[in-house]
């Protein structure tokens, strides 16, 4: 049986109601949020999730329950005015301004300048407008640094020629090994 790696992204629940459950009553649950397992998150969305929404007080997760699928929890939330966290226009410097102004986008992005080892990118082209995640990169590489911690290389997925292309091109702006790899021939997700 193959094992798999734990993972977390920062959710949980706490109970709302700790004195009368400590009375032998029911715990009530508040809904998923974000913060609480944070010690042990190693799931960042950098851009965000249609899952997430910032409450104006809290990072909530949406999820499916017994009262109805994930989509259909999201379509409500939408239609109360709620919108999910998530950021899908602007060049880098509006990105980054949009990740700045919410505590859960700004903690990812800070996570991310921390990692070190080597980052695998899937499905992520590098477009003129990231120039903000390989300033991520490049801070996580701890540029003259020889000691670890520190990123030292970075393998980006590529599915055609033009990708290889602009991924040889963007190259001198990475403070780190850049590698590619044909990302139609790997096997990502462990599926056969």
């Amino acid at each position: 049986m193959r094992q798999g790696i734990g993972h977390g992204d920062g959710c949980g629940r706490e109970i709302e109601n700790p004195i009368e459950a400590a009375e032998g009553e029911e715990p009530e649950w508040s809904e998923l949020r974000w913060g609480i397992n944070v010690d042990t998150q190693n799931v960042f969305y950098l851009h965000g999730a249609l899952q997430f929404f910032d409450t104006g007080v809290e990072i909530v997760k949406e999820q499916y329950d017994h009262e109805g699928y994930l989509l259909e929890n999201i379509s409500q939330r939408l239609d109360a005015g709620e919108y999910p966290i998530f950021v899908t226009a602007g060049d880098g410097d509006e990105k980054l301004a949009h990740i700045r102004h919410n505590r859960y986008l700004s903690h990812c992005y800070d996570s991310f300048t921390e990692m070190d080892g080597s980052l695998v990118t899937f499905g992520f082209s590098f477009g003129e407008y990231d120039h903000h995640i390989i300033d991520a990169i490049n801070k996580a590489a701890h540029y003259g640094s020889k000691l670890p911690p520190k990123l030292w290389s970075v393998y980006i997925g590529t599915y055609s020629q033009a990708d290889v292309e602009h991924i040889e091109k963007i190259t001198p702006k990475f403070r780190i090994k850049v590698h590619t790899f044909d990302a139609k021939t790997a096997n990502v997700w462990g599926l056969t």
